[in-house]
């Protein structure tokens, strides 16, 4: 839980800010340093895990994430704690790097859905327990508290971890593609902040972009090229071009590029729009990551029973009615309509996440189940940021838009608002009328 556990932050914005005199926009690089680390890195450490055995690399990764929350808590200065941020996202990547693979490695193989789904609940749990205790941490001991809370739940995992194997896989030890490695995190890593760069700066001066999305063209091209001819890559290009696959990969990264539009938007609605307290508007936005707990296990056991790829269907179909219902929300919208849009919503997330990781770690031979358990992070976190740009460009755009015609504030948001979420839930409609004219084809 110590990587969702990271939820805990945004509770602790305003804080920072006040601690350390900054302008509010200064604070999104809190979040784009670490989501550029871990995201850049989580393929190349997802092969070391492969190569050298997961456990160790978790073990790894436990230790010095337990460092790196304290150095983030005890930063004396905005530049220090982005620093420490970077170190704290090559800890979440070496632990969420290996931890499909870890757990799944444990059992049987006809287990592997169920185990599946039992992972993804306490992901999901950590990310409900985030915003809970985050208001309740800053306010009893500041803002440093959210980072240093979770050095003892790092050391917990390494404690209950004692006496666990650490065997690396049997045979000799395979070579690690460095280079290949280091292309691929420049062409993640370039991609991330280019479109992070495309939204701050706006459509008509995106050229600020452009040199970033021009690195991320050279490298991923250079990445492709050297992958044909070492014999072991970080991730084997022909896996892509299996049936489906690289279609797949992209939906699951769309499917989290709409849903992300709830963690967006919806804690302004419910503060602005539905004028709830604090307390009780986190509370009811816990019912999405609540909906993913309650779906994930289930969907794990359904795994066993129904293909994987029609469970990523009904995955996608849930969150877009979810989405789709949001869309409809006005100022009198009751919490009986609410909370079930959101569990809703949630639901269909737990099910993507369940059923796209194992369909990756079925497609993948066991012995890249690092890498194949990374590829599903890994498009999630594409989607993620991509929604955090693009998305709130477009919100912004439809606001400006409504203001500019008279609009009352409160009403341009609610225009903006709902024209965000029919957006967002028209890209689930849109995959799975993708996927239905593709079958009949």
């Amino acid at each position: 839980m110590v990587v969702p556990l990271d939820s805990a932050l945004n509770i602790a914005f305003p804080a920072i800010t006040a601690h350390f005199g900054l302008a509010l926009p200064a604070i999104q690089w809190l979040v784009i340093c670490y989501v550029l680390t871990y995201g850049s890195l989580m393929l190349g450490i997802g092969r070391l895990g492969d190569i050298f055995g997961h456990a160790l690399v978790f073990r790894i990764g436990l230790g010095w994430s337990a460092l790196a929350y304290l150095l983030c808590s005890w930063a004396p200065g905005y530049e220090w704690l982005l620093a420490c941020r970077v170190l704290q996202g090559i800890g979440a990547a070496l632990v969420i790097g290996c931890g499909p693979a870890l757990v799944t490695g444990w059992f049987p193989e006809a287990l592997r859905p169920r185990v599946l789904g039992l992972y993804t609940l306490i992901f999901a749990l950590g990310s409900v327990l985030g915003p809970l205790l985050g208001g309740w941490l800053v306010a009893r001991w500041g803002w440093e508290a959210v980072f240093w809370f979770r050095t003892p739940v790092a050391l917990a995992g390494l404690l209950l971890l004692r006496g666990a194997a650490t065997t690396r896989p049997a045979g000799p030890r395979e070579s690690f593609d460095l280079p290949g490695a280091a292309l691929l995190a420049l062409a993640v890593g370039s991609l991330l902040l280019g479109i992070n760069r495309l939204a701050a700066n706006g459509l008509t001066s995106g050229l600020a972009a452009l040199p970033l999305l021009a690195v991320f063209a050279v490298a991923i091209t250079m990445f492709f090229r050297r992958s044909r001819r070492v014999e072991r890559p970080v991730i084997a290009t022909h896996y892509f071009r299996l049936p489906g696959f690289a279609a797949l990969s992209l939906a699951n990264a769309l499917a989290n590029l709409a849903g992300f539009a709830v963690l967006l938007f919806v804690p302004y609605y419910l503060t602005r729009i539905a004028a709830l307290p604090t307390g009780l508007a986190g509370l009811v936005l816990a019912a999405s990551p609540a909906g993913t707990m309650l779906a994930a296990a289930p969907g794990g056991w359904l795994l066993g029973r129904v293909p994987a790829r029609r469970l990523v269907g009904l995955g996608i179909g849930l969150i877009g009615l979810g989405l789709g219902s949001m869309a409809c929300w006005g100022a009198a919208t009751p919490l009986a309509l609410v909370v079930p849009a959101l569990l809703l919503h949630g639901a269909g997330l737990g099910l993507l996440q369940v059923s796209y990781t194992d369909s990756v770690i079925a497609t993948l031979p066991r012995q890249d189940r690092g890498v194949a358990g990374s590829l599903a992070m890994m498009t999630r976190t594409l989607g993620v940021v991509t929604a955090a740009s693009l998305l709130t460009l477009a919100f912004g755009a439809m606001e400006a838009a409504a203001l500019a015609g008279g609009a009352a504030p409160p009403a341009a948001f609610l225009d903006a608002f709902r024209g965000s979420f029919a957006l967002a839930a028209a890209i689930p409609a849109v995959l799975l009328l993708a996927s239905l004219l593709t079958r009949r084809g």
